[in-house]
């Protein structure tokens, strides 16, 4: 099958295996909140083909043998190809540690300028820097990084008695946090960054953004709907049913995928047009809002209401497809 590989699963359970054969792709989902909760609707996708496996396979797509391409420079060039499409709206891209350094902003910066910003986890051994301080005098070009303050676990200590409280909506129901925040230097971004210290009760856990705008509320909010992403490859393959292919080609795979994303985008901008939210089918004390798949059984029975196609019965053809037309009702 095209796309599969053995790739190692860090977020496999004891279970299951560490080494899975399956296909591994690099995707950019847009996070909206619809009736209250964080929905995923994706945007884009491609194929990440490890370096091992392109030079032991030779791997064609219509004559054209792959060429090897990093999960950053992939990333970069989804996102590239979405804010093209919108030059003036604002990009800013929320990922997890492993993509939050310079090799995915400094491409994005070059593509869309200082619009382009980025929201991630912090690693404790990142090394933190003061704003540098002007030297008027001083011969030399000025200095672009302060004193330097420590790393992210030592600075956690340093500032935890400074922490205040905030109420915020995080993973679906309102929450008090303790955090404290502060602008530094960071030299894997290479720029002010505000870094935000969220403290739990056993543990803490470090934020970093280039967006000096936002609120410590609005990034701690933004990091916590980070975790949809991961349901919503959930819902793709078990709600949708990505994960039941029987196709082997390049083209048929590519397809199915790519139906597959357009169907779960498309239940999104329909949940987007309810007036309210479907009640959730299987509730419980601590999940009340609705779950994709009540969204999606909602969503089949409208359509099972107008029709699937034409009517064999009838003498006349109908002038539309009622199901074509109920799905441009939505997109448009």
């Amino acid at each position: 099958m095209f796309g599969c590989q053995t790739t190692f699963d860090h977020a496999a359970k004891a279970n299951q295996s560490r080494y899975p054969w399956a296909p591994t792709i690099v995707t950019v989902v847009l996070r909206k909140v619809i009736h209250g909760r964080w929905s995923g609707v994706p945007l884009a996708f491609a194929f990440s083909l490890r370096r091992i496996t392109l030079r032991d396979h030779c791997i064609r797509v219509r004559g054209d043998a792959l060429r090897f391409q990093t999960k950053l420079a992939q990333a970069a060039a989804l996102i590239q190809r979405i804010g093209a499409v919108f030059p003036t709206v604002p990009v800013l891209v929320v990922c997890d540690s492993w993509f939050g350094n310079n090799g995915l902003l400094k491409p994005l910066r070059q593509a869309l300028g200082p619009r382009a910003q980025l929201l991630s986890r912090l690693r404790t051994n990142a090394a933190l820097y003061d704003l540098p301080t002007p030297t008027p005098g001083r011969a030399g070009r000025p200095r672009t990084y302060g004193e330097r303050l420590g790393n992210a676990a030592s600075l956690a200590t340093t500032l935890q008695p400074d922490v205040q409280a905030y109420t915020l909506n995080l993973y679906g129901t309102l929450r008090t946090v303790m955090a404290v925040d502060r602008v530094v230097m960071l030299k894997t971004l290479r720029c002010q960054v505000r870094v935000v210290w969220v403290f739990r009760t056993t543990q803490w856990v470090a934020l970093v953004t280039t967006d000096l705008d936002l609120s410590v509320a609005q990034i701690i909010e933004y990091d916590g709907a980070r975790w949809k992403i991961e349901a919503g490859f959930r819902e793709i393959k078990q709600e949708i049913g990505s994960a039941e292919t029987q196709t082997r080609n390049p083209d048929a795979v590519t397809n199915h995928l790519n139906f597959c994303m357009a169907a779960t985008a498309i239940t999104w901008i329909y949940g987007a047009h309810l007036e309210h939210a479907p009640p959730r089918r299987y509730s419980t004390t601590k999940r009340t809002e609705y779950a994709f798949a009540d969204l999606r059984r909602r969503l089949a029975q409208d359509l099972g209401g107008e029709g699937f196609g034409s009517d064999c019965g009838g003498a006349n053809k109908p002038t539309q497809n009622p199901l074509i037309a109920a799905v441009m009702r939505l997109v448009a």
